[in-house]
């Protein structure tokens, strides 16, 4: 189902429709601050499969990452971090960034993979934050890309459901998409080391 929300003000019944299809183990793409995203409860093994199928990813490799509410989730999912990463987090966040941690133990049974490392999304969208917010834990999210080389991701909402609209559980209109992918920022070895450079400029809040 294609389903419009807009996001100055989330309708709470679509909200909640779309948090009752996660706790059903299923899979929604939605809006975010950069592109849009796939993705499932954190909580649900068969429905993190699915999305990396539906994504053409191993679920051993995939690099997925969590998107929280806000900051007070992520010391679950991250091992211990200094005050100066959490003051830029403070002032970064919400915003297009994606902070790579050391992981916690949590995260590999979540994932039932090997992982060390984990990323970390909390968009400035309002929509999908709500969505996480309703839920009650984080959501794993990964981009969707277009087959196209020129355009690396999709951006127009009913292109993405005519694409996928048979492979998920909803779509989320939210209104065009960017084309422009999150920043990454590696923070494992306590440096803020920028592995892929994207919509949010990391200097400005250092």
């Amino acid at each position: 189902m294609l389903v419009r929300i807009y996001e100055e003000n989330p309708n709470p019944k679509a909200i909640q429709q779309a948090v009752d299809i996660l706790k059903s183990g299923g899979v929604i793409i939605y809006p975010t601050d950069t592109v849009y995203g796939i993705g499932c409860d954190i909580t649900n093994q068969k429905a993190i499969e699915r999305v990396c199928q539906i994504r053409g990813l191993q679920t051993q490799k995939a690099n997925l990452s969590f998107i929280c509410y806000d900051l007070t989730d992520i010391s679950q999912y991250t091992k211990p971090f200094d005050t100066s990463v959490f003051r830029l987090l403070k002032k970064a966040l919400p915003g297009p960034f994606t902070f790579i941690f050391n992981a916690s133990g949590q995260v590999p049974k979540l994932l039932s993979s090997k992982k060390k490392t984990v990323g970390i999304r909390v968009p400035d969208n309002s929509i999908v934050r709500e969505i996480v917010r309703e839920l009650g834990n984080p959501i794993v999210t990964t981009s969707i890309h277009d087959d196209d080389e020129i355009i690396e991701y999709s951006t127009d909402p009913e292109l993405i459901y005519e694409k996928y609209g048979e492979k998920v559980d909803m779509v989320i209109d939210g209104g065009y998409g960017d084309n422009v992918a999150s920043t990454v920022v590696d923070l494992t070895n306590g440096e803020f080391e920028v592995i892929r450079d994207g919509k949010g400029d990391l200097d400005a809040y250092l």
